[in-house]
């Protein structure tokens, strides 16, 4: 298999709330308005004092001020909170609707070409509010403009612009037409794309839930394996104990030693599936055990050495002080499935990797093995999908994405520079430490 350097596959955990979509619009009403507001600032200093169409200052520039106070209280929620209710949403999409009113009572009412910019906060609507919501917008949008054709402030011109107000009228349309349309594309697009990814984020949801049922299909299923093969495994121990006293057995050195040894690989059987239903959440009669990062990474390298004679096994520590954590079984087979994954990739030196930072504990197994091809790299993680060719492989990969997106974490896989694979799992140190983590990152 050729190694693709460069090439990264990553399993990050669902950032995306379900509400993080109204977040995400309430931002872009935020940037619309200050844009709003620059704009009538600067319309309305240049209809004043270039054009000589005498304006209400004091009163004009109340509103956009007011809207930047709005802004600015918009981003403190922002900022403190992720959620954004649709009712905030409305509100939001009200007070502009009353502000652009405002404006237009100011500066001719209906006569005033920018009376059409009612149309944007009808088609925001629209796209982020419900259906009886948008009505409202729509109400009152409809209700302001029909109330400025008769109760407005008429415009001041000049002796010079008396007899060219239509062709102001006509200029200024323009201009709000080309706003309108300049408008609607670079917020509505944003938008759209808003929500494009909280449906992705839903269709991601249904996924996981997918692979998690399959999961717990195969924990079912290897639950019982174990507890069916617990009785056997029980039999063999106590014929093994028999053999060890027999007259005949104990007077050849070879069958002690050759019991011995079965006794041993008895002992290991049970000890996997006492893991195996440890990590099911059947563990009887056993507390979590508490350790140092080093020492529970320490006892799964000696472990997977005792059972993988003659495999060069290396593991380096970054120069930190790792905090106390509970050495979770699952973790454990997570890791411990990777150095096996590697193994059987072809690898003839694997290399284990801890460091950590403020937030995070970082095992990385790095192999000199085939790598990932980019179809790979592009599935792994996924069940089934294997680069081993075996029918039914591909689980181990699969099993160590979930196992870490379940804690919190997140799972990278690359190939490296010069050949070979590297998986490297990021844990929160949130989740594992028993004390707070410092930042020795």
């Amino acid at each position: 298999m050729t190694a693709q350097p460069g090439r990264r596959a990553r399993w990050l955990p669902s950032r995306w709330p379900a509400d993080a979509a109204g977040r995400r619009n309430m931002a872009l009403l935020v940037q619309l308005r200050w844009i709003a507001i620059a704009g009538q600032v600067a319309t309305i200093l240049f209809v004043h004092f270039g054009m000589d169409i005498h304006l209400p200052l004091p009163s004009m520039l109340v509103v956009p001020c007011i809207a930047a106070a709005m802004n600015i209280g918009s981003l403190m929620v922002l900022r403190r909170r992720t959620d954004i209710t649709h009712a905030e949403l409305f509100l939001a999409l009200l007070f502009d609707v009353f502000a652009l009113t405002t404006q237009l009572y100011l500066s001719g009412g209906a006569t005033n070409p920018f009376v059409s910019l009612y149309l944007v906060q009808v088609a925001l609507g629209a796209v982020l509010l419900h259906r009886w919501s948008v009505w409202g917008i729509v109400a009152v949008s409809m209700l302001c403009a029909a109330m400025l054709a008769f109760v407005y402030r008429p415009l001041d011109l000049s002796e010079t612009l008396e007899g060219h107000l239509f062709d102001l009228h006509i200029v200024g349309t323009w201009i709000c037409i080309t706003m309108i349309a300049v408008l609607l594309v670079l917020f509505m697009t944003r938008v759209t794309r808003n929500l494009q990814q909280r449906d992705a984020y839903l269709a991601e949801l249904r996924q996981q839930a997918v692979e998690e049922e399959h999961i717990v299909r195969m924990g079912l299923l290897a639950s019982g394996a174990a507890h069916e093969l617990g009785t056997p495994l029980a039999q063999l121990a106590v014929v093994l104990g028999d053999w060890r006293h027999m007259p005949e057995i104990k007077t050849h050195p070879a069958l002690v030693e050759e019991v011995g040894e079965m006794e041993a690989a008895v002992q290991r059987c049970k000890t996997i599936l006492t893991g195996i239903l440890m990590s099911a959440g059947e563990a009887r009669g056993e507390a979590p055990q508490i350790t140092n990062v080093r020492d529970f990474i320490d006892i799964i390298a000696r472990d997977w050495r005792i059972a993988n004679p003659g495999m060069p096994l290396r593991c380096d520590f970054g120069p930190h002080e790792y905090p106390r954590i509970i050495a979770d079984p699952v973790i454990r087979q997570a890791v411990t499935n990777l150095l096996d994954n590697a193994r059987e990739a072809g690898a003839t030196y694997i290399n284990m990797m801890v460091s950590r930072d403020s937030q995070w504990l970082h095992i990385a197994v790095r192999d000199n093995g085939r790598g990932f091809d980019a179809a790979m790299l592009a599935d792994v993680g996924k069940p089934y999908r294997s680069s081993k060719g075996k029918q039914g492989g591909g689980l181990g990969l699969f099993l160590v994405v979930n196992v870490v997106r379940k804690l919190g974490g997140r799972v990278d896989a690359s190939n490296g520079a010069e050949g070979g694979a590297m998986i490297l799992l990021r844990l929160p140190l949130s989740t594992l430490a028993l004390e707070e983590a410092n930042d020795d990152g």
